[in-house]
């Protein structure tokens, strides 16, 4: 690790509030990375006639287990659980018996269910889906959306930015014009049009916000590079005879990415928000799909069960706090400033310490 590297890393670690954000959230986004371990209506593992099976991984028929339907077992049936158990065999289930798409139809009371009742901790939605397993799945699906469109964003938009700032002119004239031309474009309605003219699905999602979201970087990485191109490294770069695409990415682009730092965390936060917004809408993902837009629209139709709406603000508000404070602590740790301020509080000379004779 380079030494410029470390301090940045040292700068990070002393955010606590940022520190410890990131280590929350790395273990709920690994617990919702291994989602099917932890919410499915699938055992884990299960062991009949001697053999292991992993229905978590693998697809097994019901004849393949003993019985009659050649279609995939139905591990929850009373009938599939003899199957198993009657040869001597177990199921090791995970903590929460229920997908995000299982729909639970033996209820002692008309869904949706009060937290607690009939095996479900956060109850259930309108349609009879446990909470727990749906939040874990729709959080792992919008933070995975979130990053994929935040690093498209800062793609796209620090390449545009970097362009217009380092060769200025006309390629700065025209690229300005075609920007104002864009951003004046109405987004919802352009989401709302397209969502609902193609078949929606996580990478047509993607593609058209990915398509307006990078304008907010663009003139900040455009900034900073018109600041630093008359810098006199750069001038003695060029004399040396270095590449223009060379002096961008080791020279300029460094200085710029403080201020891209700044935007991140409202684009990925602003991408969930999105995703969400969109799903409440109705011109998201699939209905079939797990999100918190959907958990929203379940809320608004089901108000005498007040849990769900709860269950969804305090998933959302964990989530966006958590990626701001990272975000946060993320863009101090670039801070050139800062990491020269430290540097000069490590030089500051100490006083020695008087011995007493």
């Amino acid at each position: 690790m380079t030494p410029i590297n470390r301090r940045r890393l040292e700068n990070f670690k002393r955010n606590r509030r940022g520190y410890y954000s990131l280590w929350i959230f790395l273990v709920i986004f690994v617990i919702a990375l291994g989602a099917e371990f932890v919410a499915n209506d699938k055992p884990i593992v299960m062991m009949k006639g001697g053999e292991l099976y992993f229905p978590v991984l693998f697809t097994y028929t019901e004849q393949e287990l003993g019985g009659e339907i050649p279609t995939e077992a139905d591990y929850r049936h009373p009938y599939v659980q003899a199957l198993v158990e009657d040869d001597g065999g177990w199921m090791l289930w995970p903590l929460v018996r229920f997908s995000y798409d299982t729909i639970h139809w033996n209820v002692s009371t008309p869904t949706p269910v009060r937290p607690g009742q009939d095996g479900h901790l956060l109850g259930t939605d309108g349609l009879g889906r446990d909470l727990i397993a749906m939040l874990l799945y729709a959080f792992r699906l919008s933070v995975l959306f979130g990053l994929a469109l935040t690093t498209v964003s800062a793609v796209i938009g620090v390449s545009l930015g970097a362009l217009q700032g380092y060769f200025g002119g006309k390629v700065d004239l025209v690229g300005q014009r075609l920007l104002e031309i864009w951003s004046g474009l109405p987004v919802l309605f352009l989401l709302i049009i397209l969502t609902s003219i193609v078949e929606a699905n996580i990478l047509w999602l993607l593609l058209i916000l990915g398509l307006f979201s990078w304008m907010p970087l663009v003139g900040v990485v455009r900034a900073e590079f018109l600041r630093a191109r008359n810098f006199d490294f750069v001038r003695a770069a060029r004399c040396l005879g270095v590449g223009d695409l060379t002096i961008m990415r080791r020279h300029v682009l460094p200085n710029a990415m403080v201020a891209a730092m700044t935007y991140m965390p409202f684009i990925l936060t602003g991408a969930i928000t999105a995703l969400t917004a969109l799903d409440f809408l109705g011109f998201g993902l699939p209905v079939d799909a797990p999100s918190l837009g959907r958990l929203l629209a379940q809320a608004k139709s089901n108000v005498d069960a007040p849990w769900i709406g709860l269950s969804v603000f305090v998933t959302l508000a964990v989530m966006l706090t958590l990626l701001i404070f990272i975000g946060e602590a993320v863009r101090d740790s670039f801070d050139p400033r800062r990491s020269m301020a430290d540097s000069a509080e490590d030089l500051t000379p100490v006083a020695p310490t008087p011995v007493n004779a």
